[in-house]
């Protein structure tokens, strides 16, 4: 296969790691899964860079545990990390470098605003790495034997696939989006809705142009919203399953359920998340001005973005501006955290707040319940597909002032209470450990492939 010089390729090592995999399943059904070759294949594949970027380094790390012989194709501007964090594992990995047009495409974006540059330049940008790689993929299905080509990003159920015609079949997610503002914020956000409906149009197009999500063997997706955002004309099977999951292994309840930290006269609230508008943290700064009246509380904001030099101002003018962890009464910007420190963040905190307006997914959600802690979200988008008043408290999002008065009423209501935040929390890990383990979910995944292909779909 003649792929200089578009890619990067190390040796690979294909020795499997012969570690025992967890699930449900049969030994026989798990024995056999083991035997598949995949090849996983994504724009990024990265901790870093979180979001979506994170779920084709999931897959890859689960099914290597699993011992399975599985290599992935992606972007490398992430091939220091990938380097420096999967040890030998990383000679499986095959990487698409940048040609003149990706670099192009960057120069041009730089002065334009990041949701715009996404959708133009960011596009084009993404397509090319796809071309590139489709010319990859088949090449590595026709050496290595390839049974299943899996493509779990971009997220997005209108972005086109060109993984088609590559000589295994393809699976596409799971995929999680068409997302809109809750109808009281949506005058707020009419130019986003009305960019957003130009590019649901163009998608139409594109996927005609690209038909990679109609050609493949199955899509998966995250809800019924994502569904009914797919293209026309699919061939295969759509099937439901969750499209984020959590890794058990680092998110995780502290040791010691009573540790010093927790024994402390403060009630610990959390965000986790970049810092942009839609994320509603400004609501939540208000309502935590108003609760703080009402007990010893304190916020932790985790994360950085474009918002965030605002968000500190709004923070100084309401007199909750704090300068260190966990202070009563005070608002603490950390900035950007490894995934490690976030998880250690939370296993020293009493609840996570996600006041977002608009999130598809909220793996945030999953990594806190995983931790114990009990979730006060927006009743609207991903958190739905999470939560319930079993594991947390959602806020309706009725308006901006029933968003502050419901979050100051939630911070109150866990402030005051340690056994129900214990409660909510033994419940939203139990949850967690029930759907959401990634082992469980790759396994999952693999073993729809397994039956689909035993039993393809009768329009494939």
């Amino acid at each position: 296969m003649d792929v200089a010089p578009l890619l990067y390729k190390r040796t690979l090592s294909l020795a499997p790691q012969h570690v025992p995999a967890s699930g449900e399943s049969s030994a026989v059904e798990l024995d056999r899964l083991r035997q598949l070759k995949i090849l996983i294949v994504a724009d990024h594949a990265s901790a870093q860079f979180g979001g979506e970027a994170a779920l084709p380094l999931h897959y890859f790390r689960v099914m290597r545990k699993m011992g399975m012989d599985v290599l992935m194709l992606t972007h490398d501007r992430v091939m220091a990390e990938l380097q420096a964090t999967l040890g030998d594992d990383a000679r499986r990995v095959i990487f698409i470098a940048d040609n003149w047009v990706h670099k192009l495409c960057w120069r041009i974006s730089r002065p334009i605003p990041a949701r715009l540059a996404y959708f133009t330049t960011g596009f084009v940008s993404r397509t090319l790495t796809q071309v590139l790689q489709r010319r990859v993929a088949r090449g590595l299905v026709r050496e290595r034997g390839i049974d299943l080509v899996l493509q779990p990003m971009p997220v997005s159920p209108r972005e086109p696939s060109l993984m088609y015609g590559v000589g295994a079949p393809v699976m596409i997610g799971p995929l999680n989006g068409n997302m809109q503002y809750p109808p009281a914020f949506r005058k707020a956000a009419a130019w986003s809705a009305a960019f957003e409906g130009l590019g649901r149009l163009v998608g139409r197009g594109l996927n005609l142009l690209f038909p990679g999500k109609r050609r493949a063997l199955a899509i998966l997706v995250a809800n019924e919203r994502t569904r009914q955002a797919l293209p026309a004309g699919l061939k295969g099977a759509v099937l439901v399953i969750p499209e984020n999951g959590v890794d058990l292994s680092l998110w995780r309840r502290p040791v010691e359920p009573a540790g010093a930290y927790q024994e402390r006269s403060v009630t610990t609230f959390v965000f986790m998340g970049r810092l942009v508008a839609l994320k509603g943290v400004d609501m939540l700064l208000q309502a935590f001005a108003r609760a703080r009246e009402h007990g010893d509380i304190a916020l932790d904001v985790l994360g950085d973005g474009p918002s965030g030099a605002e968000w500190r101002q709004l923070a100084g003018e309401l007199g909750i501006l704090g300068t260190a962890p966990g202070e009563a009464g005070k608002v603490f910007f950390a900035g950007w955290q490894t995934q490690a420190q976030c998880a250690a963040r939370l296993r020293t905190s009493d609840a996570l707040v996600l006041p977002s307006l608009r999130e598809c997914g909220g793996a945030v959600v999953l990594e806190a319940m995983a931790c114990g802690l009990p979730v006060v979200a927006t009743a609207w988008g991903g958190p739905l597909d999470y939560l319930d008043q079993e594991t947390g408290i959602l806020v309706p999002a009725t308006s901006r002032d029933a968003m502050v008065d419901g979050l100051t009423a939630a911070l109150v209501q866990l402030a005051g209470s340690r056994e129900l935040r214990d409660r909510l929390g033994r419940a939203a890990r139990r949850r967690v450990e029930s759907d959401f383990d990634w082992d469980k979910k790759v396994i999952e995944v693999l073993a729809t492939f397994d039956r689909l292909r035993s039993s393809p779909p009768s329009a494939a």
